[in-house]
């Protein structure tokens, strides 16, 4: 399944896209393959959120 286009509002019908294209991609998947997947989104999200504290550290300084 391809990766849905959403429209500039961002609205109802886009969540339902966003929703269907989750479960589709990941409805194949292992329980380990959907761990790793969890597990590189965190990663991924701590690095953005220790980016934006340094970020502010150097800002506020």
């Amino acid at each position: 399944m391809k990766k849905p286009k959403l429209s500039s509002r961002f609205d109802v019908d886009d969540i339902r896209k966003l929703r269907e294209y989750d479960y589709e991609r990941k409805k194949k998947m292992t329980d380990e393959e959907w761990i790793d997947e969890i597990n590189k989104s965190a990663e991924e999200g701590f690095k953005r959120i220790e980016a934006y504290k340094k970020c502010r550290e150097t800002a506020t300084r």
